[in-house]
């Protein structure tokens, strides 16, 4: 799981920061795949929102 969270921080800083589009880069700009791709990116998106809000969370429990 650590694994999945540092290569969606990667490929987060990439996008950002760098503006390079590495996913239209490999596959092609709008192609099924590419689609398809970028729906599982977003897929991945919600759901590190949700753990990282549950994470903070529990954090904040511990603390008080």
């Amino acid at each position: 799981m650590r694994n999945l969270h540092l290569l969606t921080y990667a490929l987060i800083i990439i996008g950002a920061f760098f503006g390079f589009d590495l996913v239209a880069a490999m596959f092609g700009n709008m192609t099924t795949f590419t689609r398809i791709v970028y729906s599982l990116i977003g897929l991945s998106a919600v759901a590190e929102i949700i753990y990282s809000t549950q994470h903070a969370k529990t954090a904040r429990d511990y603390a008080h």
